[in-house]
């Protein structure tokens, strides 16, 4: 293995990882300031394909090379995913949580209404094209469409009552 693919498929198993931690703090945070949870049916199908994703990155693409233009656009994408978490900042997570107070408007979500699905999009595009991986970027991107199709509707219809104060 190469030892920038061995460092690009560690960073996103460590960001992810990460992620799933800080999610879980913030989701537990928010509960106890009486947010709630709405869509959690879809939630499992959704971690499942992004941990099938990232399971096609490691065992399809340990042995690529990586492309430096695709990983120079990964980058940039990375310095997105920090504004965004950043803007957010304890009101991030992994799950739709509802928190009965006036939605984030700054940051990003000053531009676009979901940033971080726009983000998430990106990234399943870009992360297999940095290992050449095009099959799986395809695939992936079909199967993530069909996901925020359920969970940006979910998200929708609960955020709809905030949206509108």
């Amino acid at each position: 293995m190469e030892t920038a693919t061995f460092l690009f498929l560690s960073f996103i198993i460590v960001q992810r990882l990460s992620e799933l931690m800080i999610a879980k703090r913030n989701t537990a945070r928010l509960i106890e300031k009486g947010a709630y949870e709405v869509g959690a049916e879809h939630y499992p199908v959704m971690v499942g394909m992004h941990s099938l994703w990232i399971a096609c990155l490691l065992f399809l693409g340990y042995d690529e090379n990586v492309s430096y233009g695709w990983l120079a656009l990964f980058a940039v994408l990375q310095v997105l995913r920090v504004w965004i978490l950043g803007t957010l900042g304890s009101r991030w997570t992994t799950r739709v949580i509802i928190l009965p107070e006036p939605l984030v408007v700054a940051g990003p979500f000053k531009y676009l209404k979901h940033p971080n699905y726009t983000l998430v999009v990106a990234e399943i595009i870009v992360a297999p094209m940095v290992l050449g991986l095009f099959w799986v970027a395809a695939i992936f991107t079909m199967l993530n469409a069909a996901m925020l199709y359920v969970r940006i509707g979910v998200e929708d219809k609960a955020l709809e009552q905030l949206r509108t104060k």
